[in-house]
């Protein structure tokens, strides 16, 4: 069953500048879809027109269909009760998805308590069981902490763990891993692969690095300019490009890998 349905998805500015230009993909339930392209290639504004958040200035044309809503021109209520019910998004900087001056604890609190209708008792152990499940050590430690007094792994778990709470169709992580140490990096890529197998949950996973795409997806799409340039397998892709431009992604993922090899060689 398809669950993500884009169909000429075209975003543009206000003076006209087209920055995702006729771009159509699917995501079926239970599907992993990585989205690899440069910085400026249209990966994150195509994941906010997904979600309907796209900046202020900028308006999007086409077909955006998320389990049976259209989210193109959808009234901001409905928008809001796709989000979280449906699809739930993990930044790249945690940061800009948590409140700073609010204890990490309220903030799980209040989307999860909106949904499932816990209280009390009954809503801060589901707090701290989404905690536990993102394998945060001392849950109820993090429960009272402010985002400032947590490390950036700690607050990219969180994020993952508000984002899963309230049980999304559609996991979107947009660049999840790379304001990360590598080593964190790694066990960030481990869970999210862990988790949304669990659940069998869909997963719209964007990234400039090939490499670890194919860690976490089933079928790739390459974009370039805004453009879709290639898609298949992912293993496909990376085994047998076929697109110059795919090419050198996989080139590029090839020689980083090489590097971190070498440097946890030393």
């Amino acid at each position: 069953m398809t669950l993500l349905d884009v169909r000429g998805l075209t975003v543009r500015t206000g003076d006209g500048r087209t920055l995702v230009d006729d771009l159509s993909f699917t995501v079926a339930a239970g599907e992993r879809l990585g989205l690899i392209g440069e910085s400026g290639s249209g990966k994150s504004l195509t994941t906010l027109a997904v979600l309907g958040l796209l900046p202020d200035g900028m308006t999007a044309t086409g077909s955006v269909e998320l389990a049976g809503t259209q989210i193109i021109g959808a009234p901001e209520k409905r928008l809001t009760a796709v989000r979280g019910r449906d699809a739930a998004v993990v930044f790249q900087e945690p940061l800009t998805a948590l409140d700073p001056l609010m204890r990490v604890g309220r903030q799980i609190a209040e989307p999860l308590g909106r949904r499932t209708g816990l209280k009390g008792k009954d809503l801060r152990r589901a707090v701290a069981h989404a905690l536990a499940q993102v394998r945060l050590p001392d849950p109820e430690r993090i429960i009272r902490a402010f985002p400032h007094e947590i490390s950036g792994g700690q607050r990219q778990r969180v994020a993952l763990a508000m984002a899963l709470a309230c049980e999304p169709k559609l996991l979107i992580a947009d660049e999840p891993t790379t304001a990360l140490d590598v080593s964190v990096q790694a066990e960030m890529l481990e869970l999210i692969d862990t988790l949304v197998r669990e659940r069998e949950m869909a997963v719209l996973f964007v990234s400039h690095d090939l490499a670890v795409v194919a860690k976490v997806t089933d079928r790739a799409l390459v974009l370039k300019d805004g453009r879709a340039v290639e898609e298949g397998p992912v293993h496909t892709l990376v085994g047998a490009p076929r697109e110059e431009y795919t090419k050198a992604l996989v080139a590029s993922a090839r020689q980083l890998e090489s590097a971190l090899d070498l440097r946890s060689a030393r």
